[in-house]
């Protein structure tokens, strides 16, 4: 059945007035005061606090980008919403700077070098059959990819047992990982603290102390930081202390060990 007409003058007039609501400038400000005192990141809708693959990331990224040229009050609220779902499900999960977290990062020994004489193809070969042992490897020791870096990862794990036994299976699977000319090698590093999460990533010196042994340890070696290296069983590897590590932001007297199964 057709609208009558005062139906339709009043939906005018209503959207009208959502409209000047919507736009106000007095209530556009109270929102946005209010986002920051909301659980949860008061600045969520950005490109960094939405990358994640959860659902309230792809949500975030979406309506920021459907109300980049109209920002206003329903903007705010929607992402007000979002930002609490956002922390509510952080806050279950794996943390925002209060968990303790192991973080791990690995890197292919001379891939670089490799791949620059064997050409793009060939070293996209290694990567995709480097990532077919990687992921399942850290998905079933518990723990979650963050990012691939080129030819190295970070991932998080509930402890560093965990992140300690992923890597050694890692290192048991690499054989499986081949190219014609190139042997694969990792270096890994793990660290133990408490980095903050950002829509799907984690900053911080925690990770920055994580980068840097994986950067620091040998071929086939896995430089584990003190901190992380105290909580690991003692009759289960065998720990050598390598040396201190200088990280900006980390204790001056902070090292790291390097861990072998025992035999």
């Amino acid at each position: 059945m057709a609208e009558s007409d005062d139906e339709q003058r009043f939906l005018r007039r209503f959207a009208a007035f959502v409209e000047r609501m919507d736009r106000s400038p007095r209530l556009l400000a109270a929102a946005r005061r209010a986002r920051e005192l909301l659980p949860g990141d008061a600045e969520f809708g950005d490109s960094l606090s939405t990358a994640g693959s959860r659902q309230p990331h792809v949500l975030g990224r979406r309506l920021s980008a459907l109300t980049a040229e109209r920002p206003g009050v329903l903007r705010e609220t929607g992402l007000s919403a979002l930002q609490v779902w956002q922390a509510v499900s952080e806050a279950q999960g794996r943390g925002r700077g209060t968990d303790e977290l192991t973080i791990a990062f690995t890197d292919l020994v001379e891939f670089s070098e490799w791949a620059l004489e064997a050409g793009d193809d060939a070293a996209l070969r290694l990567l995709r059959c480097l990532d077919d042992v990687l992921e399942p490897t850290v998905r079933d020791h518990g723990g979650e990819v963050v990012k691939r870096l080129g030819d190295g990862m970070m991932a998080v794990f509930e402890d560093a047992e965990s992140a300690l036994e992923a890597l050694l299976a890692i290192y048991r699977e690499l054989p499986q990982v081949e190219a014609p000319g190139y042997e694969a090698r990792l270096r890994a590093g793990i660290h133990v603290g408490r980095p903050r999460r950002l829509g799907g990533d984690y900053f911080g010196v925690d990770v920055n102390i994580a980068a840097r042994l994986a950067e620091c340890a040998s071929p086939d070696e896995i430089l584990v930081s003190d901190r992380a290296g105290e909580t690991l069983d003692g009759d289960a590897v065998r720990m050598r202390r390598k040396r201190r590590l200088k990280v900006k932001g980390a204790p001056s007297d902070m090292s790291a060990f390097a861990v072998s199964p025992a035999s």
